[in-house]
């Protein structure tokens, strides 16, 4: 009786339960025909959900193992990078997991390759930024608070992401500047070294001017003003013989480029206060005009050339 017992409930569990169970997760939708015949069903669902969860606790785990001694900015970049990352792993993992249960991935693989070929050619330019963001986050060669100079634009990166890079200009204005330049494009980096840079600013004095009053007068206004560094020193180059003045430039290093125009500005509004002090001239450009005439123009035919005119 015991044994029977224990047949009927081992029957009821196979066929009722156990075969209501395996009757729900073989319910679903089935696309093509024969070999071509794909079937996507609720156990099929219920797997990829199951995978994609694992799939994403083992890549979070990943993330903060890799991360722990990261600094903040070493870590956005890694975060860039693992997202895109990511979604590929979670491709691989579906294609994997259809794979195992039963599913022709070749099938899939062979219908979507004109949509894949379609979709590179339309979003080359975004996998070049992405390309680009990559390199730039493994190779280093951009930070967060960097000063760069693209297309005659000095701006400072305050976001560096996959595919753009952000700056903001000394106007307050926002650069969102595509991570392809950064490999195919020439950009300068004032503070990728250091953060000190040597600026200058230039001017011209008259011929006769006393240079080494010029000198002096540079060299004072430079060690006065606020914001420049005194070491290393700031020093004065007679640079050349204009046409129309004696050119000097004032050489100095500052710890912030970024704000260089307006302590420019500062210093050009104290040399030419210094150089009206001093009685030091700046010029303007001047022109010499040199007629040179075989014979003089006669009185008689400017005369002449006169009447025509009013006739």
């Amino acid at each position: 009786m015991v044994q029977d017992e224990a047949s009927k409930v081992k029957e009821i569990i196979e066929q009722d339960i156990w075969g209501s169970i395996k009757e729900f997760m073989n319910f679903g939708v089935s696309f093509g025909d024969g070999d071509k015949k794909i079937q996507i069903t609720i156990g099929l669902l219920l797997l990829l959900s199951i995978a994609l969860i694992i799939t994403t606790f083992v890549l979070n785990w990943l993330r903060r193992l890799l991360t722990r001694k990261m600094e903040g900015d070493d870590k956005l970049k890694f975060f860039g990078v693992f997202k895109f990352t990511r979604y590929v792993i979670y491709v691989i993992v579906i294609l994997l997991t259809m794979s195992a249960a039963g599913i022709d991935i070749t099938l899939l693989l062979t219908a979507s390759a004109a949509l894949f070929v379609g979709l590179g050619l339309a979003l080359q330019d975004l996998f070049q930024d992405i390309i680009g963001g990559i390199f730039i986050i493994l190779d280093k060669s951009l930070h967060v608070g960097d000063i760069i100079e693209l297309d005659g634009k000095v701006g400072k990166v305050f976001e560096i992401k996959l595919r753009t890079t952000r700056a903001i200009t000394r106007d307050d204005k926002v650069i969102i500047i595509p991570n392809h330049h950064f490999i195919s494009d020439i950009i300068y980096n004032y503070t990728q070294n250091h953060k000190m840079t040597r600026e200058k600013v230039s001017v011209g004095v008259a011929y006769g001017s006393d240079v080494e009053l010029v000198t002096k007068i540079l060299e004072k206004i430079a060690t006065t003003q606020k914001g420049i560094l005194k070491n290393p020193k700031p020093f004065v180059l007679f640079d050349d013989f204009g046409d129309s003045a004696l050119l000097f430039s004032l050489n100095f290093f500052l710890s912030d480029s970024y704000n260089d125009p307006r302590i420019k500005s500062e210093m050009r509004y104290r040399i030419d206060a210094e150089f009206r002090k001093n009685n030091v001239t700046i010029p303007f450009p001047q022109r010499d005009v040199h007629i040179f005439q075989k014979t003089p123009i006669q009185h008689s035919e400017v005369g002449k050339l006169d009447a025509g005119h009013e006739s």
